[in-house]
């Protein structure tokens, strides 16, 4: 019996080669890797099995990417939820995976959209790298850390986000790449850029800001970061993920709300509009968030943890620096124009202030050593002030100056002077995302009737048991006293109560209709001792 004739056993040969004569020794170019075998399957804890595209495979295998695996997604929640150690890495994994998911699917559902392949990985790219501008701590660093360093900085992680987006394709060389999948390095760059933190500045007045897209694929705006109504996949993910993580249930389903939307055409422009039978759950979704801020986001504990931890930057941020380009040492507040210093900074900032010796730092590390032995600053009470109360944070200094002129305490007969510097003065803010609007004011919906008309509902049509209000704002004190220095945290505590005690005073005899408004205090100081 003749040997069977192996093809794969040679390329060169006739068996691979039918069309090219015997003996001819020219090798067969080996054919270009399909898309099967250079994409990536992934176990998710919240999503199950997803598959990257290729090239957010060559993205994700990079330094500047990889370094999202040492940001906790939740911050210093971490701190009072042990479970929250999820990282900013498997959430922009997972935002990648759903910004492809809804993109296909629309592009399945309505062929007519004309969404190509090349909007897809587009979307999926931006779905990926929406993050990548994270410092340490999450938002810490550019909600906290940055304006207290910075002065009147409007400096955010999205803004880093896109330079660092830039500085990665650079540094790895990634530029054939993105070729080779055919996208183009202006037009396609920019749609991502754009996907991730909205137009530009100079764009923002025209009539249609995006330059990536036409105004006819508006909706694909909407899938990452939706500045009109705050419905995005983003959201999605982190609602899901927290969720898992922190131990906080919800019935939230996302592949619901994907399965019943519609590209519509409303005032000119095409936008996600979804079925009126969900707008029940949309509402569920926004509340879903209010929940994770008040039990999580915003626990008080989660938020002095993160005033001790910027406290603890701020004065290490003279004396520690990082490398940046050509070698030049820079603090953490200037790592935010150099990606390539600003790339080796993450959450083990503090474990470097805390194992180092330098005498700069002694008071970093105190501040950070208390915070690991669970010395934290002691929290006096919060109030939630009626509608009409100016709640600006501008206001905090005047606010410390009156408390702390109400203080009795003499050093001279032994007592301690409650001073500015001790205290600590939060506004926090619980909403649906968008202040006191109601975010599905900004949806439209369509009908199994006539599922290419738009139209909006309003809150009566749904319930009356809906929220009249839509934020919530509530003043948190804390006082900067060890555990031992009982004293003066008294004197901290009755000077707040004094203050609060006039402020609802002026108010009552100002607004004399208006309820009289108790102070909540002294109750909620001692259910924390």
């Amino acid at each position: 019996m003749p040997k069977r004739k192996r093809e794969d056993q040679d390329r060169s040969g006739t068996a691979a080669n039918p069309d090219k004569k015997a003996g001819v020794s020219s090798p067969v170019k080996d054919p270009e890797p399909t898309f099967f075998q250079e994409a990536k399957v992934f176990n998710d804890s919240v999503h199950d099995q997803i598959t990257l595209h290729p090239l957010c495979v060559k993205i994700m295998d990079t330094i500047q990417f990889q370094r999202l695996r040492y940001i906790k997604q939740l911050g210093c929640c971490y701190q009072v939820y042990p479970g929250a150690a999820h990282n900013r890495f498997e959430h922009s994994l997972g935002v990648s995976h759903l910004a492809g998911t809804f993109c296909k699917m629309l592009q399945q559902k309505q062929p007519d959209l004309e969404i190509t392949d090349e909007d897809v990985v587009c979307v999926q790219i931006a779905g990926l790298c929406h993050d990548l501008g994270h410092g340490p701590f999450s938002h810490v660093f550019d909600n906290a850390f940055i304006p207290a360093v910075i002065k009147g900085s409007k400096w955010k992680h999205e803004k880093a986000s896109m330079d660092m987006f830039d500085h990665l394709i650079k540094a790895n060389k990634l530029e054939g790449d993105f070729k080779r999948y055919k996208l183009d390095m202006k037009k396609d760059i920019t749609f991502i850029k754009e996907l991730i933190d909205g137009p530009q500045d100079e764009n923002k007045n025209k009539p249609w800001p995006y330059e990536g897209r036409p105004q006819d694929q508006s909706f694909l705006y909407e899938i990452v970061a939706n500045k009109r109504n705050g419905i995005d996949v983003d959201k999605w993910d982190y609602f899901l993920r927290d969720s898992h993580h922190l131990g906080i249930n919800t019935r939230f389903n996302c592949h619901r709300l994907m399965n019943f939307s519609r590209v519509i055409e409303v005032k000119g422009k095409k936008e996600i509009c979804f079925r009126d039978k969900e707008e029940r759950k949309l509402y569920n979704m926004f509340h879903t968030r209010l929940l994770f801020g008040q039990d999580a986001y915003q626990h008080k504990v989660t938020n002095i943890i993160e005033q001790m931890i910027v406290d603890a930057l701020v004065k290490a941020n003279e004396h520690f620096s990082v490398t940046g380009k050509e070698g030049k040492e820079m603090k953490m507040s200037e790592a935010i124009d150099d990606m390539v210093a600003y790339t080796k900074l993450t959450d083990d900032v503090i474990l470097q202030i805390m194992r180092s010796p330098d005498e700069n730092l002694k008071e970093s590390r105190e501040i950070l050593e208390s915070v690991q032995k669970r010395e934290l600053y002691q929290f006096i009470g919060e109030h939630k002030p009626q509608a009409g109360f100016d709640c600006n944070k501008e206001n905090i200094p005047q606010w410390k100056d009156d408390i702390v002129s109400r203080s009795n305490q003499n050093p001279k007969d032994g007592g301690q002077q409650l001073t500015e510097d001790q205290l600590v003065i939060h506004v926090v803010k619980f909403n649906y995302g968008m202040a006191n609007e109601n975010p599905t004011d900004k949806v439209h919906f369509y009908s199994k009737k006539d599922p290419n008309h738009a139209f909006k509902l309003t809150k009566e049509e749904v319930s009356w048991m809906l929220p009249v209000s839509f934020e919530e704002k509530v003043i948190r004190i804390y006082c900067k006293c060890k555990p031992e220095e009982l004293q003066l945290c008294k004197e901290a505590t009755e000077c707040v109560e004094k203050w609060w005690e006039n402020v609802l005073k002026e108010r009552n005899q100002n607004t004399p209709d208006r309820p009289t408004q108790q102070s909540t205090l002294s109750r909620i100081r001692r259910q924390s001792i």
